[in-house]
């Protein structure tokens, strides 16, 4: 089986195709629907031979497979919100230990050691339902950060009296719409904080162009970039914006695009939708076709621009540009 600590340590393309084709070789083996699409489709396992060639399971399968290769029970399952009453994927995480050690080693790439800055986190629809990954992690980084911040549901008036005592680094780490409560309603003007948003409206606000939402948040919190956070239920890691919406991954994350018209036509770069290989689910599925559209740039940065039209409405991401 795959060492996790071999993924997060790739520093390669040719490492990360390696461990990739390992992973398929195991996935498609032990994982029986995947398995099953793959004979499906018409793909001989014993053919695949480089990252394009891998079939990548279309993300609804999460929602009536049990996607899982471990041999013990998993330690957890996460499930996705379930917008407009679809019913929720299911996430089957063999290991709590390994999604730690990826989302805490994603987010220090990104944004340095967790014990320097303290989290405040607005995420009242993620707190008011089971099986959240997005706040499982956020509750792990609090706990290891400098000392203060923590979960506000809609106590808005406390949240913004700590952001203001707290003089240190900071992030405020909303769901689109609240964030824009608070900008509209209170407009306060923080001091050495980042803001970072995720998760879209939820079906709670009009859909509006994220450089919309991100021109209103600049203005109300005085800051001069909006950074966002992009993941989602059925994965293990995380990609995250330092402004302007445009998005970069670990290393063991790698985003791929494919014609919308034909899915089996992958490429590394250019716009259409967004399949993604996370290293990080060695126990799940690693190949994952999802319904967002999106553009890759020849830096491997990239940018999501919603739904794919016709798609089911997701309850992540959902803004457009």
């Amino acid at each position: 089986m795959i060492d996790i600590n071999n993924v997060l340590n790739i520093s390669s393309d040719a490492e990360f195709e390696k461990i990739a084709l390992e992973l398929f070789a195991f996935q498609v083996k032990n994982c029986a629907p995947y398995r099953r699409y793959v004979e499906y489709i018409n793909v001989d396992p014993a053919s695949v031979d480089s990252l394009k060639k891998i079939p990548f399971m279309p993300i609804s399968a999460f929602k009536n497979h049990v996607l899982y290769c471990g041999e013990n029970e998993a330690e957890i399952v996460f499930s996705s919100s379930n917008t407009g009453g679809t019913a929720p994927s299911k996430h089957y995480m063999a290991s709590l230990a390994v999604y730690e050690a990826c989302f805490s080693k994603a987010f220090e790439q990104f944004y340095g050691d967790i014990a320097n800055i303290n989290i405040y986190g607005l995420l009242p629809n993620y707190l008011q339902r089971e099986g959240s990954s997005l706040i499982y992690m956020v509750d792990k980084l609090i706990q290891k950060s400098r000392g203060g911040g923590g979960f506000y549901l809609d106590d808005y008036d406390k949240l913004i009296s700590e952001l203001s005592k707290d003089n240190g680094p900071k992030i405020l780490l909303g769901v689109s719409y609240a964030l824009w409560d608070i900008a509209e309603q209170f407009a306060p003007k923080l001091d050495n904080t980042i803001v970072m948003e995720t998760g879209g409206m939820k079906g709670n606000r009009e859909e509006i162009p994220k450089e919309q939402l991100h021109k209103i948040l600049t203005s109300a919190f005085g800051v001069d970039k909006i950074d966002s956070e992009y993941g989602m239920a059925e994965l293990t890691s995380q990609a995250y914006s330092l402004g302007d919406g445009v998005f970069n991954a670990p290393k063991w994350l790698k985003i791929l695009v494919r014609d919308i018209n034909d899915p089996f036509d992958i490429r590394e770069h250019g716009r259409g939708g967004i399949n993604i290989i996370d290293l990080g689910n060695i126990l799940s599925c690693a190949f994952i076709q999802t319904q967002d559209m999106g553009e890759i740039y020849s830096d491997n940065s990239f940018k999501i621009f919603g739904r794919i039209d016709h798609s089911e409405i997701r309850g992540c991401n959902l803004m457009v540009q």
